[in-house]
């Protein structure tokens, strides 16, 4: 047999799907048997909000790639997707699509360094992205109920947008094929404002203050200005050069959030447990986490023998009368 010949099942060129689907390791077999209680610590919400915002942005002219040939003209326009821009290489592009949201707070405020510069801590993102509140909440505390705080939000919107639109061109020679457009557009730098209010939890009753998360999606949507092809579409007949007229919404979801860290008992059917794709070579392979220390996880040890030892208090002095017998 030439063993060069063969192959793992698991090695394979072909792609069968261009997209994919995740797997999280997490299985349950639907019963009760193996769930446990296990005690975690992490960040609980007491309180959130959401807020939808939007805007509009008109952009004219704008250079569209490929160019067309000459006499090229476009005849229908079958979609239009518009997508944020982001460089990857430069985070700190300008081009990319920001949302810078800025919050100030009534009824309550946010605890500072002594500089003027609130005081940041990590929050799940694992970026300091979170904010400690101070609030006076001892009226509210003899009630048991929540400290209400207002805020106002600023939302500054800045960067490039990513416009595809399919259109079917339509040569000289009376020949049509369906194309994508391309165009990177600025947009025009955009300020939305909006209120909100949040119930913090007591100050004096917890080991952490409350802390304030907020953190904004946005997305875009675009047409042509005036619907109209013959408007506001232009080509130039000899270069082939395309200029559109274009309107762009603007949609930021933005979510506050009021979180204190604490711990809680969760029911939990242990660690994810991956099986590997590829036939191991090694015999055995590290664990990923630590194994259980709680009482109903340790195994019971088993039972000690017996230990023979010559030291003197393991003998047991006899007092009673010995015969003794002599040989001759």
């Amino acid at each position: 047999m030439n063993c060069s010949n063969i192959k793992p099942e698991t090695i394979s060129l072909g792609v069968t799907d261009r997209c994919c689907v995740g797997n999280a390791g997490c299985e349950w077999d639907g019963t009760l048997r193996n769930v446990k209680v296990e005690p975690i610590f992490v960040q609980k919400v007491f309180d959130a909000t959401l807020v939808n915002l939007q805007a509009l942005s008109t952009v004219n002219n704008v250079r569209f790639t490929p160019k067309l040939g000459r006499n090229a003209r476009i005849i229908k326009i079958s979609n239009i997707r518009c997508k944020k821009f982001f460089n990857p290489e430069n985070i700190n592009d300008p081009r990319n699509l920001l949302v810078e949201p800025e919050t100030m707070l009534s009824g309550g405020r946010f605890v500072k360094d002594g500089k003027g510069n609130p005081i940041e801590v990590v929050g799940p993102n694992g970026f300091r992205s979170e904010k400690i509140i101070f609030a006076d909440t001892s009226e509210c505390d003899k009630e048991g109920k929540g400290t209400p705080v207002f805020g106002t939000q600023k939302v500054r919107i800045k960067g490039n947008v990513i416009v595809e639109i399919d259109a079917v061109v339509q040569t000289s020679g009376s020949r049509r094929r369906t194309i994508t457009l391309t165009a990177n557009v600025p947009i025009t730098p955009v300020e939305l404002t909006n209120f909100f209010e949040l119930c913090i939890p007591s100050l004096y009753n917890s080991a952490f203050f409350p802390r304030f998360a907020e953190f904004c999606n946005i997305l875009c949507e675009t047409r042509l200005a005036t619907n109209s092809i013959s408007r506001d579409i232009d080509i130039n007949p000899e270069t082939g050069e395309i200029s559109i007229d274009l309107i762009i919404a603007i949609c930021v979801s933005c979510e506050k959030k009021i979180i204190v860290p604490v711990q809680i008992c969760v029911l939990s059917t242990g660690y994810p447990e991956l099986s590997p794709e590829i036939s191991p070579i090694c015999t055995t392979f590290p664990s990923l986490f630590p194994k259980q220390i709680d009482e109903d996880s340790i195994e019971p040890s088993p039972p000690c023998k017996p230990k023979f030892s010559l030291d003197t208090d393991d003998f047991i002095e006899d007092t009673g009368d010995v015969d003794f017998k002599t040989f001759d």
